[in-house]
């Protein structure tokens, strides 16, 4: 288990981390969310003993990680991608660890065989793509058959196939009873593969939850219904008692109101449909409607965009 406890960690004037508070247990998948600049990054560096707290704790097994014996063994993590020497070969990186830690050779190959790097295991790590070098660090992450394993944005440069190796790595890991911690900026990627999500914005903990019940908390569920006759449906279902909101594209978004009974009210008045269905928030929306005061850069819309006009004769 790894326990965090009223952590804060400035640097200069910036607070990184701000009193925050939570724990990931074993045998689950929990993604750790939150905007650019939120802290994710910071916390997990605090975890490993890389940064050092000002105040709180992040403890491992009930310890700092500084005082874990042969920590390889006990926490396995991928916070940099590209942390290897880049003259060493794929194999050389991983037996230098394997050696320094009392770990046999002989796992090496296995963990390369795990990542899909044994047939370039003999050449320098430096030639490596971004996505080879996830999966070398992904196999140092692994190399002591760790309880813990904390992990960095770790499908970053992957193509399709990697993303969904990954998946299956994370979810593969906590089926085995082990702690698995991920961050990650791909909402759709970590609605499915974890369990339970811990979400911070500004240094500050948002919320700490099972990943449906921090959905459930959502409130954009509505019946989503398009017509022709948008403007007369408008009026009956605001009769009817049901809350309606213009939407995108010509629909109406309707609460209060179930999507048989927007069906039946527009069947009874002859009134045609091109579409209805009901939206159910997704983690995606739930994440931006619960984080939208936690941004720290802001872009414009597309719609307020403006460009130079083109000069060119």
């Amino acid at each position: 288990m790894i326990e965090v406890r009223n952590l804060s960690k400035s640097f200069g004037s910036t607070k990184a981390v701000d009193n925050m508070s939570f724990e990931v247990s074993p045998g689950t998948v929990t993604g750790f969310l939150g905007p650019n600049g939120a802290g994710k990054s910071t916390t997990m560096r605090v975890i490993m003993g890389l940064d050092h707290p000002d105040s709180g704790q992040a403890l491992i097994f009930g310890k700092p990680y500084s005082k874990i014996a042969n920590p390889l063994h006990q926490v396995g993590a991928l916070l940099d991608a590209r942390a290897f020497h880049g003259g060493r070969s794929a194999y050389n990186h991983l037996l230098f660890l394997a050696q320094a830690n009392g770990i046999p050779a002989r796992r090496v190959d296995e963990v390369l065989e795990t990542v899909g790097l044994s047939s370039v295991a003999k050449k320098r790590a430096g030639t490596f793509s971004m996505g080879m070098g996830q999966r070398l660090g992904i196999a140092a992450a692994l190399l002591g058959n760790p309880e813990i394993l904390l992990f960095d944005e770790p499908i970053n440069g992957l193509d399709p196939e990697g993303i969904l190796w990954v998946r299956n790595l994370l979810k593969s890991l906590a089926s085995e009873g082990r702690t698995v911690f991920v961050s990650s900026h791909l909402m759709s990627e970590m609605a499915q593969t974890a369990d339970y999500v811990v979400v911070v914005g500004r240094g500050r903990l948002i919320d700490s939850a099972p990943i449906s019940q921090f959905i459930s908390k959502s409130a954009q569920r509505y019946v989503v219904v398009r017509s022709p006759a948008i403007d007369t449906l408008e009026g009956l279902l605001k009769q009817s008692g049901a809350d309606v909101a213009q939407g995108p594209d010509n629909t109406l978004e309707v609460t209060n109101a179930t999507c048989a009974q927007v069906g039946e009210l527009a069947g009874a008045n002859s009134i045609v449909l091109h579409e209805l269905y009901f939206h159910e928030p997704t983690l995606e929306s739930a994440y931006m409607e619960l984080t939208q005061d936690d941004v720290e850069f802001h872009a414009k819309s597309s719609n307020d965009m403006t460009f130079p006009a083109d000069k060119r004769n």
